[in-house]
């Protein structure tokens, strides 16, 4: 019992300085990272959000997306999330210089639902991710369903057709002479889910290729 507080003192300190190695190896690691400026074209890159997509990525949060879907697209080797014969959820693995102008990191830790990091290279048109959020159970105008995904009614505004046409906005139109038009908060969602896309390749995101003289030594 005489020596209790100096091995108390010597096992807080190893873990704190093992805590802090951990970070302190992080933060000089990955801290540090910039945008890339391509040497052809100097443009910067991950290049930032506009206005509107950063205003969708809270939405995306506040809603809880990332509980059933990930950010991140892993490398070949461990998973199928890219390769011939994958899912095709991105073009080549994600990188830490991806997520430097976030304020939160979106990653996640379940795939209930598909990896949305590339979404906006697969789908293009702010109509079908509308159409997929207000009635993901139905299949209409070309959206495929979306199993056990909840509907996001809430993002829109029912509302009486205009007394000459429908709005531009308008995704559906209903019996009762009602349109079903987008919210701000839809607006700036569906904005976000359009600037999901990694296809700048940076120096460290080439695929890994083992050396000859590696694959001789197993």
């Amino acid at each position: 019992m005489k020596n209790g507080l100096f091995i108390f003192v010597g096992a807080f300190a190893t873990l704190a300085l093992s805590w802090a190695g951990v970070v302190l190896t992080a933060h000089n690691q990955l801290g540090g990272l910039t945008q890339y400026k391509d040497p052809v074209d100097d443009a910067l890159y991950p290049q930032p959000l506009s206005g509107l997509a950063n205003q969708g990525r809270l939405v995306y949060q506040d809603l809880g997306c990332v509980s059933c879907h990930t950010q991140q697209v892993r490398r070949e080797g461990f998973g199928s999330d890219v390769g011939e014969h994958s899912r095709k959820w991105g073009q080549r693995q994600s990188v830490a210089r991806d997520y430097i102008g976030e304020g939160s990191v979106l990653i996640g830790t379940n795939r209930i639902g598909p990896d949305l990091r590339n979404v906006g290279t697969r789908y293009q048109d702010a109509e079908y991710f509308y159409k997929l959020l207000y009635a993901p159970e139905t299949k209409f105008a070309g959206v495929p369903m979306a199993p056990g995904m909840p509907a996001h009614k809430f993002l829109f505004e029912v509302r009486p057709v205009g007394s000459v046409q429908a709005s531009h906005q308008a995704i559906k139109t209903l019996p009762d002479g009602t349109e079903v038009v987008p919210t701000r908060r839809a607006q700036a969602l569906v904005a976000y889910l359009l600037s999901l896309k990694d296809t700048y390749e940076y120096p460290e995101a080439k695929p890994f290729v083992e050396s000859a003289e590696k694959k001789e030594g197993h």
